[in-house]
């Protein structure tokens, strides 16, 4: 017997070429960085850049409750770096979320917005040398290095 309602999701992680830009004198930086301080909410950033899931399959990953991964998708998806793309239902016929990362990538640049000017200009002249892949590459492991503190 066929189901009616989907019970998975045919949701992709998709990325952008537009990535959005914080400096430390922007509060959606803060409200980044609030979101990612926790290890447990950093793990479901983490799950949610490779696959998009639903809160109960994150917490069966991350062998959490579902209680404590609503919370921290709450923050995330406040923070903007997550978002609900897609529905699917339980096998309770319950509906359910389904969440991955934003679109758009985030770089914080530990610099105020008057620094803008110049991270751009040293943007480009980055990319001239080794091609946007590898800028891609590059701020990615920082960002990494700076969130788990390594």
């Amino acid at each position: 017997m066929s189901r009616l309602l989907p019970t998975q999701t045919d949701a992709a992680v998709e990325r952008s070429d537009n990535p959005a830009v914080l400096s430390l004198d922007d509060d959606a930086m803060r409200n980044v960085i609030e979101a990612l301080s926790s290890e447990t909410a950093y793990e479901i950033f983490q799950l949610l850049n490779e696959t998009p899931a639903t809160p109960a399959r994150i917490a069966e990953q991350l062998d959490q409750s579902v209680q404590n991964v609503h919370y921290h998708l709450t923050n995330l998806e406040s923070a903007g770096v997550i978002k609900v793309t897609d529905t699917c239902y339980s096998e309770k016929g319950r509906e359910m979320s389904v969440f991955v990362v934003s679109e758009d990538p985030t770089l914080l640049f530990l610099g105020t917005e008057d620094d803008r000017p110049s991270l751009k200009r040293a943007f480009k002249s980055f990319a001239s040398l080794l091609g946007p892949p590898s800028i891609l590459l590059a701020v990615g492991e920082s960002i990494s290095q700076f969130v788990t503190g390594e």
